[in-house]
C-alpha cells in the first residue's frame, strides 16, 4: 500500500439518522499548491441522467493545520479551497434519503451509498490509491450492524466496519455499500466466492433455493462468456439487495449489483413453484449480472472513461441494455430454472408492450439511445406517443439478430459468438484496471459482420437506425414457434393509461388514435362521469362494458379545478395480444430451436 501521503483518504459515518445525514471527512495530503478543486459526480453509471448528487450536501467545511480554509463554490457541484501549506481536511454532511439503487439512504433501520453520491473527487488525484474508513453509527442499538460491499479490505475484517481501499477514484465509486442487519446467502459460481446481502424483513425466506438458482444463472453466464476457461472479470461478487413492501430495480457494478425488490418476490420455505414476481427478480439478478461484461466491461467508447459532469451521449444503449435484457430472459431457460413455454410468454409480454405506443414508430432504437438522457430518463404522459424502450425494442433487435444469423448460417454462428468476440476484443483483453477501450457503432457493425460471416448493414438500417416493425413472425416460424396476434376484442375502449388518485381516476396516458385522442381529452384529466354515472378508480371498466363500439357517450371530466365535457365515440380495444406457441414440426426448425435454447 503507498504510503498515506500519496493516498486519498476519507472517513464515512452515519451522523444523524433520524435525519439521514452522513459525515465525510476527506483527507488531502498534499493538496494542490494553487487552490484544491473537489467535485461530486452529476451522474452514476448506468443510469443515464443528470441528477446533480451535490445539492445533497448539507454543510462543507475545510481546515488545515486547525485553521478555516475558505472554499470557494465554483458551479453546481464544484469547489476550490484556497492555498493553504499542510494537510488539508474536508468535512461535509450528506443529505441520504433516496431509497432507490442510485443514491444513497440512511435511517434507523440500514445504510447505503453509491461513492458517486458521498465521495467528493478531489482534481488531480484521481489516479492515487484511495482509502475510506467506514464507521458504525454511535450507540449500542447499531452494534449488530454489518458491513456488504465488494470495495477490497485494507485492515477491515470482511463484513465488519474498518478500512477499505480502491486503487482509484473510478474504482472507489464503482463499489457500493449497504451497513445494518441483514441475511448472508453465499455461494461459489465456478470457483468465485458470490454473496447476496438482504436487507428488510423477510419471514420465511428460502434462501437455499436462492442460492441455488442464483448459482445458475451465474455459472451460465461465466461461461456463456469464457466456454473453455471458465474464468470470471471478477474476484467476488456481491448483490446487495433491499426488500422492502413494493419495489423493483437494479444498478450494475464492476463487482456488484444493487437491487430493490419487493419481499413477496422473495421465494418462501416450502413454496415449489415459481411465482411470477421470484421469476421477475430472478431475471432482475440476471440482468445486472450480465452487465459484468457487457457495459462494465464491453463499454461504448465515450464510457472509456465517463465524463461524470455532463451527459455522456452514445447511440449504443440498445447494444448495451436491450441485448443484456435479451439475454437476461435467455439464460433463466437456457440454466433450467424456467422452462420453454414461461420463457416464451416472457418474449410475448415484450412484443405486445413494444407493439403498444406509438412511440416506436417514430424513434428508432438508435435515437432513444442518443435521447436517454432527456427523453427515456425523464418520461411524461406522452411517453408512449413519442419514444421507444431501448431496453424492450433493444431486446426485441438482439432476438432477431440472434435468430437471423443462426437461420442464415444453418446454425454455424449465433448472436452469442458475436457478444464472445466483442468480449474477447474489447472488454477481455483491453481492461485495466477499470478502463476498455470502448466499441464504436462502427466497429460493432464491422464486428457483426466478421463473425457471422453475413452481410447485415440492411439489418441494422432496419432493426437499429429504422422505425418500421421487425419481422419476427417469419424469424420465429424458421423456428417452429407460432406467432399469433388475435385480433381486436369487440369490447371498446377509450385508449388511455389510468392511474388512482384516492377514488378518482385520473388519466395518465392517452393513447395516439383512441377514442379519447380523438374526443379531445388529455393526460391529467380526472373522469367524472360517463352518461351521468359517476367513474370511480375501480368501475372504469364496468361501465364501458355496457357499451358496444361505436356508442357515444357523453364523458365529464375536471382538467384542473374546470368542469368539462366531451362526446365519445367508442373505438375497439386495439392493445396488442401477441402470443408465442412451441411447435414440433419441421424437424429442421426445431433443431435450430433447440440450439438456440440449449446454447452455452
Amino acid at each position: 500500500m503507498p504510503s498515506r501521503r500519496d493516498v486519498v483518504h476519507y472517513a464515512i459515518r452515519p451522523h444523524d439518522l433520524a435525519l439521514h445525514l452522513f459525515e465525510v471527512v476527506l483527507t488531502v495530503a498534499r493538496p494542490d499548491p494553487e487552490g484544491q478543486v473537489l467535485s461530486l459526480p452529476a451522474w452514476i453509471p448506468g443510469s443515464y441522467m443528470i441528477r446533480e448528487f451535490a445539492r445533497n450536501i448539507v454543510q462543507i467545511r475545510a481546515e488545515s493545520e486547525g485553521r478555516k480554509v475558505k472554499l470557494t463554490k465554483l458551479d453546481k457541484h464544484s469547489w476550490r479551497a484556497a492555498r493553504c501549506k499542510g494537510q488539508l481536511t474536508i468535512t461535509y454532511q450528506v443529505y441520504a434519503w433516496d431509497l432507490s439503487v442510485r443514491a444513497a439512504h440512511l435511517d434507523q433501520t440500514h445504510g447505503f451509498f453509491n461513492g458517486t453520491s458521498v465521495f467528493l473527487q478531489v482534481h488531480g488525484k484521481q489516479q492515487l490509491a484511495h482509502v475510506v474508513d467506514i464507521q458504525p453509527p454511535p450507540g449500542e442499538a447499531y452494534s449488530s450492524w454489518r458491513v456488504a460491499t465488494s470495495l477490497p479490505e485494507l485492515k477491515a475484517r470482511r463484513y465488519r466496519f474498518g478500512t477499505y481501499q480502491a486503487k482509484d477514484y473510478d474504482e472507489l465509486i464503482d463499489h457500493p455499500v449497504e451497513m445494518g442487519e441483514y441475511i448472508l446467502i453465499d455461494f461459489e459460481a465456478h470457483g468465485v466466492p458470490h454473496e447476496m446481502a438482504i436487507t428488510g424483513r423477510i419471514p420465511n425466506l428460502d434462501a437455499e433455493r436462492l442460492a441455488n438458482d442464483l448459482q445458475r444463472i451465474c455459472e451460465h453466464q461465466i461461461a456463456f462468456f469464457e466456454p473453455r476457461s471458465k474464468r470470471a472479470p471478477m474476484q467476488r461478487y456481491v448483490f446487495l439487495t433491499l426488500a422492502v413492501g413494493d419495489g423493483y430495480g437494479g444498478l450494475e457494478h464492476r463487482s456488484s449489483t444493487a437491487l430493490i425488490c419487493a419481499r413477496s418476490d422473495l421465494p418462501v420455505r416450502g413454496q415449489t413453484a415459481i411465482t411470477e414476481g421470484y421469476r421477475n427478480f430472478l431475471g432482475l439478478c440476471s440482468h445486472e449480472y450480465f452487465h459484468t461484461w457487457n457495459v462494465k466491461r464491453i463499454k461504448p467508447a465515450v464510457f472509456a472513461p465517463y465524463d461524470l459532469t455532463k451527459e455522456n451521449y452514445t447511440s449504443l444503449l440498445w447494444l448495451f441494455e436491450g441485448f443484456t435484457s435479451y439475454y437476461d430472459d435467455l439464460t433463466l431457460v437456457r440454466a433450467g430454472v424456467i422452462d420453454r413455454t414461461t420463457y416464451l410468454g416472457l418474449l410475448a409480454k415484450t412484443l405486445n408492450a413494444v407493439q403498444k405506443g406509438s412511440g416506436r414508430l417514430k424513434q428508432s432504437v438508435a435515437e432513444s439511445s442518443f435521447d436517454a438522457w432527456t427523453k427515456y430518463y425523464r418520461q411524461d404522459e406522452n411517453a408512449p406517443n413519442a419514444i421507444v424502450s431501448y431496453y424492450q425494442k433493444g431486446s426485441l433487435v438482439a432476438l432477431w439478430f440472434d435468430l437471423l444469423i443462426r437461420s442464415q448460417t444453418r446454425g454455424k454462428r449465433s448472436l452469442d459468438d458475436v457478444m464472445r468476440a466483442l468480449w474477447r476484443r474489447y472488454g477481455r483483453d483491453f481492461y485495466h484496471d477499470g478502463h476498455g477501450a470502448g466499441v464504436s457503432s462502427v466497429d460493432v457493425e464491422a464486428l457483426f459482420d466478421e463473425v457471422t460471416g453475413l452481410r447485415l448493414k440492411s439489418v441494422f438500417d432496419h432493426a437499429v437506425r429504422g422505425t418500421k416493425d421487425l419481422p419476427l413472425a417469419e424469424a420465429l416460424a424458421s423456428f417452429a414457434i407460432h406467432y399469433q396476434d388475435r385480433p381486436a376484442r369487440a369490447a371498446p375502449s377509450l385508449g388511455v393509461r389510468t392511474r388512482r388518485e384516492g377514488a378518482d381516476c385520473k388519466l395518465a396516458s392517452v393513447y395516439e388514435g383512441g377514442a379519447a385522442h380523438h374526443a379531445g381529452l388529455s393526460a391529467g384529466d380526472t373522469l367524472v362521469a360517463i352518461d351521468d354515472l359517476r367513474v370511480t378508480a375501480s368501475n372504469l371498466d364496468s361501465l364501458l362494458a355496457r357499451y358496444r363500439v361505436g356508442d357515444t357517450v357523453q364523458i365529464h371530466a375536471f382538467r384542473r379545478d374546470e368542469l368539462m365535457s366531451f362526446a365519445v365515440s367508442l373505438l375497439p380495444d386495439t392493445s396488442p395480444k401477441i402470443s408465442l406457441t412451441i411447435l414440433e414440426k419441421p424437424l429442421a426448425a426445431t433443431k435450430l430451436r433447440d440450439a438456440w435454447l440449449k446454447a452455452r
